[in-house]
């Protein structure tokens, strides 16, 4: 009796373990189903001494999306923490859901360095817009090489209006641009001399993602435009930020 006891118990324990384990397994992708998100510290436009930081719609479109779709989201910038804000505007109902969301509200107010981030964590990696990221995510390395490993593992690179600034020296392993040779988009020069500040930004968007091998397409000011190339999505202004995010998802579907 003794004996037949220890081998039920010996059995149930096998049967609980192995189940564990392959509840373990299943769960392991959705703990993985993550998108993270690169946007601004920088606040001014240039020497105007007025302000900027990211667009808010270029994130919280695109944000609305993944959220939706049960995507999970972190969000980074060059110095961590509390970011500057442009484009403020409530009345956009999918900006005030995004800004009214405590658990969202406080990961972009509190936006990790990229020191803290790892990549392996996230199947995506989308770049916001707003002028400010035309100051700050074109030389930082170190998003650069958090973006690189993400594409190499299989994951997409996204960025919408101004966020192209920071894929434009994103370098892949074998040393080439990693948009080189792929189509893209992003601010147009005809949109930065609508605003007036073609003279303002370090440099012209569209000139450097050409000057990248880039096959740089547009529509005119203000029209919707989103360009996929194999795991690479650009979206040339705000106007385009949603359609990136679904563009985004049907290459995650996949």
């Amino acid at each position: 009796m003794i004996r037949n006891g220890i081998l039920a118990f010996a059995c149930c324990a096998i049967f609980f373990l192995t189940n564990t384990a392959t509840a373990q397994i299943v769960k392991s992708p959705n703990m993985k189903k993550k998108i993270l998100f690169v946007v601004t510290s920088h606040d001014k436009k240039g020497n105007t001494g007025e302000p900027t930081g990211y667009y808010l719609s270029e994130v919280s479109h695109p944000w609305k999306i993944f959220k939706d779709a049960g995507y999970e989201m972190d969000f980074v910038s060059p110095k961590g923490g509390e970011s500057p804000v442009d484009g403020f505007d409530l009345t956009d109902q999918v900006n005030a859901e995004f800004w009214n969301d405590r658990v969202y509200h406080t990961k972009i107010t509190q936006a990790k360095k990229p020191s803290e981030i790892n990549p392996a964590d996230y199947v995506a990696i989308h770049y916001a817009g707003g002028h400010g990221a035309m100051w700050d995510f074109p030389e930082n390395k170190e998003l650069a090489t958090v973006a690189t490993k993400i594409y190499e593992q299989g994951g997409i690179v996204s960025a919408v209006c101004h966020g192209p600034a920071g894929i434009i020296n994103i370098r892949l392993s074998n040393g080439r641009y990693l948009i080189e040779g792929k189509k893209v988009n992003g601010f147009s020069d005809d949109e930065e001399r609508a605003v007036k500040l073609d003279q303002v930004v370090p440099f012209l968007l569209e000139e450097k993602l050409k000057e990248r091998g880039g096959i740089y397409e547009k529509s005119g000011v203000w029209q919707e435009h989103v360009v996929v190339d194999q795991r690479l999505v650009t979206g040339q202004n705000p106007q385009s930020a949603k359609a990136v995010g679904e563009a985004v998802l049907t290459l995650l579907s996949k």
